[in-house]
């Protein structure tokens, strides 16, 4: 029964919700989120490594580390972790428009170009299985980047604190 009501779809396959759900599940910046707990910590990692490699000639130029050792630290972890707060909202970005796009109970779609914008009003059946996607797959998505953002808010204020005290 779902097949069929799928079938009579008027949205194009690559602007459905489900499906733009699967390419952004398959996308490479996007697949750790919903990887295993270490894979998503390695990019995150990886992310933070990578912008910190042009972070730390920054923090060395301010702070020489011979003569300010905690200032460099901090200042360089800070300037590391900005290309890690801006990965993690693009990917924030990406998760809540596809979750949006599930949980519409109407899709709207292009047919040809922006000019001739239509909508579909989804069937029970569909809106259901989209719902059920956002419920066991998205939300827990949501939920790891919205920890990291709040795991990365406590460092900032960590820092802010240890930075007040020197």
């Amino acid at each position: 029964m779902m097949e069929s009501s799928v079938s009579h779809c008027p949205v194009p396959t690559e602007q459905q919700p489900v499906n733009e759900y699967e390419q952004l599940k398959s996308a490479w910046l996007f697949r750790d989120c919903a990887a295993s707990l270490w894979d998503y910590i390695t990019k995150i990692a990886w992310i933070f490594g990578i912008t910190g490699f042009f972070a730390i000639p920054v923090a060395a130029a301010s702070f020489p580390p011979h003569k300010y050792l905690t200032e460099f630290v901090l200042s360089g972890m800070a300037g590391a972790s900005i290309g890690v707060v801006l990965i993690l909202v693009r990917l924030y970005l990406g998760w809540i428009y596809v979750r949006d796009r599930l949980m519409s109970p109407v899709v709207f779609y292009e047919e040809s170009g922006w000019y001739d914008g239509q909508t579909w009003k989804k069937p029970q059946e569909v809106l259901t299985r989209d719902r059920l996607i956002v419920s066991y797959q998205l939300q827990p998505i949501l939920r790891r980047l919205q920890l990291t953002f709040l795991g990365l808010a406590a460092l900032y204020v960590a820092g802010t604190i240890i930075w007040q005290t020197l």
